[in-house]
């Protein structure tokens, strides 16, 4: 079985003494639990990323970035390259996200190019997909979501989705306080897999799929009951250190 994996995106949200506090307590709490914690990736804001790295020494817990630019240097004001992201001992970068999509307008061709130069500087991508309200309630959730895996097969081939996390995000779920139902998600989840799973290039063993939407302590569990979702993404509930822990003690549990 594959191990668990909690990925924490904070967003734009914290500060610097709300950050350093909770990293304090995440580090006493991996103290005491030893090597029965499941593993951990927290994307902070970028400009916390530097005062973060202090403290990811712990290996269960990974620090990850929640955008990269495509270019590696340049004159590209106020973007960052995935060699800076490694500078700062990134491992994991979240790309595709429907608010990028959304409110950066970033296009299937665009995220490609991002999930390119992340996986040739050796970091993981966790590339998000998902459908909005519309797609859903049309009945086309899966062409959705194949379309976005396609057009990455498309430009760099099926190979490049090894060692990959894959975050099935409804666009309609998100911080809605309104989650998929379990067995809908393990559909979708199945037929993700079932999709890569057809190209022999790509070993289902290096692919995670995790959901993401309004996920909390509440849920995790009965989400994480389903055969084929290997983990959470987790938004608003991460930034709250006593629901995020609440989260990992029930994951760890399973």
């Amino acid at each position: 079985m594959k191990k668990k994996l909690i990925i924490a995106n904070w967003k734009l949200n914290g500060n610097k003494s709300c950050i350093f506090n909770f990293l304090n307590l995440l580090n006493t709490y991996h103290d005491q639990k030893k090597d029965k914690l499941c593993k951990i990736v927290i994307a902070f804001p970028v400009i916390y990323l530097y005062l973060a790295q202090q403290f990811f020494l712990k290996k269960n817990i990974f620090l990850g970035a929640q955008n990269v630019d495509f270019n590696l240097q340049g004159a590209f004001t106020g973007e960052i390259s995935v060699n800076m992201l490694k500078d700062m001992g990134v491992s994991y970068v979240i790309l595709g996200h429907s608010e990028r999509r959304r409110y950066h307008k970033e296009s299937d061709n665009i995220i490609a190019k991002k999930f390119k130069i992340i996986k040739e500087a050796n970091l993981i991508p966790i590339l998000c997909i998902g459908e909005n309200k519309e797609e859903k309630e049309s009945g086309k959730t899966q062409e959705v979501c194949i379309r976005q895996l396609q057009a990455i097969i498309s430009m760099l081939g099926p190979h490049i989705f090894n060692n990959t996390i894959i975050a099935y995000e409804p666009i309609w779920a998100i911080g809605s306080g309104d989650t998929a139902q379990p067995h809908l998600i393990q559909k979708i989840h199945r037929c993700i897999k079932s999709y890569l799973k057809k190209y022999r290039m790509i070993d289902p063993e290096k692919i995670l799929v995790q959901y993401g939407g309004s996920v909390d302590e509440n849920n995790v569990s009965v989400l994480l009951n389903e055969r084929d979702i290997d983990g959470v993404l987790v938004g608003g509930a991460s930034l709250n250190y006593k629901k995020f822990i609440k989260i990992i003690d029930i994951v760890n549990q399973l």
